[in-house]
């Protein structure tokens, strides 16, 4: 595994490339007309603000983490990976702002579906679980608390939003009407055999994936191909088994290797003296949190790769 280095890339500045899209985290230059060079920055979002500061190594763990993943899942569904080297396609100058931090990937055409997959009764899920006994209108028993394990794996899509917007949970009936009976089936399935597949080797390293979200694409022979980044601590709830029990026996939020950590200092930060409002721009993330948050998203890879 290499080591992420120290300098922190919050915006990549490709000139050899057309740029195609700023995500959230990631920038997508064109690669001709059938691939794209995805560059993973070190900007982190949480409710869908980014943040000013940047987490140091944070866009190389992330890729890391999925590069570790796509080979793991690869029997299951195929993925975007080209196998070619980022660096191949851009200047020597600009080498080191895509160095081990990037993909090269097929260009798909995305299907408008975050595929969410729930194991665990978590964040908003939990939150809606305490008015309706059910999440995204899945029903469910009562008498679960906070970070129980569900009975079942549940599959809860949204349909992705523009830059900026809150993605929208919907139904499963709402997938078929955007994409078809056939293309929602096979998502939903695909998406939970994904997901616990990868939760049985997490948790062979001592990590629980509470919940996840996958991205998929058609390939031009029509093949669906799994995309973006997969099951990194961006995307998905990771918790370490150590702590877990305790904090489920109190109700409480279990220690995480995710954004949880910002999260929770977010929602107790003032601005102007009063709390944040949850739209741009963010407060100014302390030191501490930011070192913090980095720590945590490289012992969640150390971990799961030792």
């Amino acid at each position: 595994m290499t080591q992420p280095s120290t300098s922190a890339l919050h915006t990549s500045a490709l000139t050899s490339l057309p740029l195609l899209a700023r995500g959230k985290v990631r920038d997508n230059y064109a690669v001709g007309d059938d691939r794209i060079l995805m560059v993973a920055s070190d900007r982190l979002s949480a409710f869908d603000v980014i943040m000013g500061e940047p987490i140091p190594g944070k866009g190389e763990l992330l890729t890391q983490m999925a590069l570790f993943w796509f080979g793991k899942l690869g029997h299951i569904v195929p993925n975007h990976l080209t196998g070619e080297a980022p660096v191949s396609v851009v200047t020597p100058a600009e080498a080191p702002q895509v160095r081990g931090r990037s993909m090269l990937v097929q260009r798909l055409k995305p299907i408008p579906i975050e595929a969410v997959v729930r194991g665990y009764l978590a964040g908003s899920g939990w939150k809606e679980y305490q008015e309706s006994r059910s999440v995204c209108g899945v029903p469910l028993p009562d008498g679960l608390t906070n970070a129980a394990k569900l009975p079942q794996t549940i599959y809860t899509p949204a349909a992705k939003a523009a830059m900026g917007e809150h993605d929208e949970n919907i139904s499963f009936e709402r997938t078929v009407e955007i994409v078809g009976l056939d293309l929602a089936t096979r998502i939903r399935d695909i998406s939970i055999q994904l997901y616990e597949a990868a939760a049985a080797i997490a948790l062979e390293k001592g990590m629980i994936i509470a919940d996840t979200k996958f991205e998929f694409g058609l390939a031009p022979d029509g093949t669906l191909v799994l995309m973006d980044e997969v099951l990194t601590p961006d995307s998905s709830r990771y918790w370490p088994v150590e702590g877990y029990a305790e904090a489920l026996a109190k109700g409480e939020n279990p220690p995480s290797y995710d954004k949880q950590f910002v999260r929770d200092w977010l929602e107790q930060a003032q601005v102007g003296g009063k709390p944040w409002n949850k739209t741009a721009p963010a407060p100014r993330l302390p030191r501490e949190v930011v070192e913090k948050t980095a720590a945590k998203y490289r012992e969640a890879l150390e971990r799961l790769t030792a």
